[in-house]
């Protein structure tokens, strides 16, 4: 949870320094390629990140690279949240084997219904199953990200930072569900922290 929270302590960092940061829009997922997107590309189209770092997942050293961006002036999705956007992406080798967007704007928010976690069932609901449950994912794993080796990920993320600097609050919800190599899932990992 902790590395989850470093992207969007970045973001309220952003807000409370004045600083927007770089505005960007969410990457097409079919240009996200696990295994074979490599860093230099990904920079090559969002330019250099706000912040760089390692994580260890699974005994390995993993690579981050992360973007945000927050507008006082921007529509947020819900009235008391100042709308921010991120993107967190994972990379082994230089080779990309995550990445999580999460926004709290209403035009792109990744917002989710998590009180459908509950419907998700390990060794029987599929990926199709969950995206319509739950819609379109925020991001995507594959190892060393989560512990299957054959497996992929889909991932659900929201973060919502409100109120002041004096008294700011931070919101955040995550879900990944880890699908075999038949595409059921696995295991299914939801984690919360923070309040409305």
């Amino acid at each position: 949870m902790r590395k989850f929270l470093a992207g969007w302590s970045l973001a309220a960092a952003v807000l409370l320094s004045g600083c927007a940061g770089t505005n960007f829009v969410r990457p097409d997922s079919s240009s996200l390629v696990m295994g074979q997107t490599t860093y230099a590309q990904i920079v090559a189209s969002m330019g250099m990140p706000r912040r760089e770092g390692t994580v260890q997942k699974n005994d390995k050293t993993i690579n981050t690279a992360q973007y945000a961006y927050a507008s006082v002036g921007g529509k947020p999705l819900h009235p008391s949240a100042t709308p921010a956007r991120g993107i967190n992406y994972y990379f082994v080798g230089g080779t990309l084997v995550g990445h999580e967007f999460l926004s709290s704007f209403a035009e792109d928010h990744s917002d989710f219904d998590d009180s459908r976690v509950k419907d998700i069932v390990k060794g029987k609901t599929t990926r199709a199953e969950l995206t319509q449950l739950l819609g379109k994912p925020s991001g995507a794993y594959v190892y060393p990200m989560i512990k299957l080796e054959k497996g992929e990920a889909l991932v659900y993320a929201y973060t919502e930072v409100t109120g002041s600097a004096f008294n700011m609050k931070v919101y955040t919800k995550k879900l990944v569900v880890t699908f075999d190599g038949a595409g059921v899932a696995a295991d299914v990992e939801y984690s919360s922290s923070g309040s409305r």
